[in-house]
């Protein structure tokens, strides 16, 4: 069997959680190992029945092949109905049927990576002689503050009591910028609280695996990203954002551009506001109609991706917005006609409005899209927050102000977040060019997993 492992292509098996926000990242990360090294890689991808339906037919290279196991619960995408439930099924039913998968292998795993959260990974490498990659894929930012929970709590800074001192300052998570209470991970004190135990047993559990990745491009994220490459005895690398920046250049026929390309294709220079919520967890539903009704008399171009909810808009303006239920995203915040983006703050979201060079309008909800929104706003200095709390209602009136004002290109402060912008693009784009720090990092990941199976 050794033998065998040794010979031929290195056989990586890579391990998502079953979400968008987690999947995606990581097939892009598989895809680039693919295409830079095809003769040297075979990688298999395993995914549940319901998520190879979704993402099944999407092009991918010949040396990525994907295997299914059973679905975690009856339907993944209600996970937001239940979303701590979600994450119990994801700890306990997903282990025996990726080991039975594994042994029915006819080519032995040499690598496996696997998702940060699926954190039971780690034992079945160890029984199965293994060496394992987690695969993180939020902000290091946010891997600190969970690896280091314990330092919240001894500061109080995490608990019943943590609402009068939410203005209070955290300055002392390594490689952490200052951030305010209130803008921690909203596990840590809010929202998501029950699913707070599971993240900070899956950072800590990280550093058992033999390689740590982080989906992030080193120079924005230095000071924390060095902190644990010094502080842990595994390699750490900085991928860069684990998005598909690798397709921008594919050249399609007329035939085959969307319809939503060639409406922006119509549109002015910088300006159409670009919306997605993300792929699930939203606002309210009161909240949702005051936003559609800001947007729409904010009389700024737009480009909403609404998903399942298009019904809602029915005021809809083809002259002056478009809505849709999916695009391509990076593709659409690379268009020249898109003037700002209304982000939920996803990390990859966040990556991609980086990565483009767009102004964003902050609207996190839950979990690292709170931190996520204020390393857009304080740390990068590129976007501006949409302030909406749970117990008030933004208006109407509020939002197509904050909209006119964020889209307008002539005071100091835009100016000013334009110009950071177009210097956080080029940090991003110069990283996963050839020689970059993404790059570099992805060539050392590739040589040192080649080297552990021999």
């Amino acid at each position: 069997m050794a033998d065998l492992a040794n010979s031929g292509p290195c056989h990586v098996v890579a391990i998502p959680y079953p979400g968008r926000g987690h999947i995606n990242p990581l097939m892009n990360l598989c895809k680039i190992i693919a295409l830079r090294r095809p003769s040297d890689f075979f990688i298999t991808f395993i995914v549940t029945e319901e998520w190879l339906g979704f993402i099944g037919s999407e092009p991918k290279p010949d040396n990525i092949r994907f295997a299914t196991i059973p679905n975690v619960l009856p339907s993944e995408l209600g996970r937001a109905k239940d979303f701590p439930g979600f994450i119990n099924a994801v700890q306990t039913s997903m282990e025996h049927p990726v080991e039975q998968l594994l042994h029915r292998m006819e080519v032995p795993t040499n690598v496996l990576i696997y998702d940060t959260y699926l954190n039971w990974v780690l034992n079945l490498g160890k029984r199965m002689g293994i060496p394992i990659a987690s695969f993180f894929t939020m902000s290091a930012s946010v891997f600190s503050m969970t690896y280091h929970y314990d330092l919240l709590v001894k500061n109080g800074h995490v608990g019943d009591d943590f609402s009068e001192k939410i203005d209070e300052e955290v300055d002392y998570i390594p490689g952490v910028l200052p951030i305010r209470v209130a803008d921690l991970v909203t596990g840590f004190n809010g929202r998501g609280k029950q699913v707070t135990p599971v993240a900070v047993e899956a950072t800590s559990m990280a550093p058992k695996a033999q390689f740590l990745l982080f989906v992030s491009v080193y120079e924005l994220e230095a000071k924390v990203i060095d902190f644990f490459k010094s502080e842990l005895s595994i390699p750490v690398y900085a991928i860069g954002p684990g998005i598909p920046y690798f397709n921008l250049n594919d050249v399609q026929s007329d035939q085959c551009t969307p319809d939503y390309i060639k409406w922006l294709d119509g549109q002015p220079e910088a300006s159409v506001l670009y919306i997605s919520q993300g792929s699930y967890l939203s606002v309210s539903n009161e909240q949702l109609e005051e936003i559609i009704a800001g947007v729409h008399d904010s009389n700024v171009r737009y480009l909403w991706v609404a998903r399942g909810e298009t019904s809602r808009f029915k005021n809809e303006n083809k002259e002056k917005g478009l809505v849709i239920p999916w695009c391509d995203q990076l593709k659409v915040l690379c268009h020249g006609s898109i003037g700002g983006f209304w982000s939920h703050c996803g990390w990859n979201s966040t990556k991609e409005g980086a990565f483009a060079g767009v102004p964003m309008l902050t609207c996190p909800i839950f979990w690292d899209q709170v931190p996520n929104s204020k390393m857009i706003v304080e740390d990068w200095k590129m976007g501006k927050r949409v302030k909406i709390e749970e117990d008030t209602l933004l208006t109407r009136e509020e939002i197509a102000k904050l909209i006119r004002s964020f889209m307008g290109r002539e005071s100091e402060e835009g100016k000013e977040m334009r110009k950071r912008v177009i210097e956080v693009k080029k940090i991003c784009q110069q990283a996963t060019t050839e020689g970059g720090s993404a790059e570099t990092d992805i060539d050392s990941f590739i040589s040192d997993i080649l080297l552990s199976r021999k």
